[in-house]
């Protein structure tokens, strides 16, 4: 199985970046319950292994839980041990994509040039995360997938919003990674699934076109 296979239905990756552990279950609740199939706690969240390991045990079996911001082997090797399946970082580091494979976990690493993907790619990673997406275009991404190689999925993540969602698509973009958008430290369970139903919706709204 990949990572894209497990995530095709709905390739918004929920980046739940300053959750507290105590508000981990109920807001992933109310992401799943909107479609989420893959979120992210960033590492530089507050106490982010305890709010991933409270996820996973809950939610395990219904998405792909990880982190964000995965900076080191060590913190792979952690994640692995507490269930995650999913590592995220937001640059291109060979050595965290391979550790991540070596453990069997998806690698989706951040990248800005076309050098930063293909290198990722050589690592093993299974897809491209285009970071940050605001301070580059879908005219970028356009011409990322011409070169790149067929089937790669590319996330643009950074500054995206329900309303910007079309323009990524066209270009080529597959998926995206939703931070502030979506979630901030505090929101209540009740507006995050407010904002995900309307990211679920943009989202259907945009491939029907």
């Amino acid at each position: 199985m990949s990572f894209w296979f497990e995530i095709e239905a709905l390739p918004l990756v929920a980046i739940l970046r300053g959750l507290k552990p105590d508000e981990a279950e109920g807001v992933a609740a109310a992401l799943i319950e909107a479609g989420f199939r893959c979120l992210e706690v960033p590492l530089n969240s507050p106490q982010p292994f305890d709010s991933i390991a409270r996820i996973t045990r809950r939610f395990g079996d219904q998405a792909l839980i990880g982190a964000g911001t995965v900076t080191t082997e060590a913190e792979v090797a952690r994640l692995k041990d507490i269930g995650a399946r999913v590592i995220v970082s937001p640059h291109t580091d060979p050595a965290v994509i391979r550790a991540a494979k070596a453990g069997g976990l998806y690698a989706l690493p951040g990248f800005f040039t076309a050098t930063e993907a293909f290198a990722a790619l050589q690592a093993g990673a299974d897809g491209l995360k285009l970071f940050p997406a605001e301070a580059a275009s879908p005219q970028m991404v356009k011409a990322l997938k011409a070169i790149l190689p067929p089937g790669v999925p590319l996330f643009a993540v950074g500054g995206v919003t329900p309303e910007s969602l079309g323009p990524w698509l066209a270009a080529g973009a597959q998926g995206f990674g939703l931070g502030s958008a979506l979630y901030k430290p505090g929101m209540t369970p009740v507006t995050v699934g407010k904002n995900a139903r309307a990211f679920v919706a943009a989202w259907a709204a945009s491939i029907s076109r």
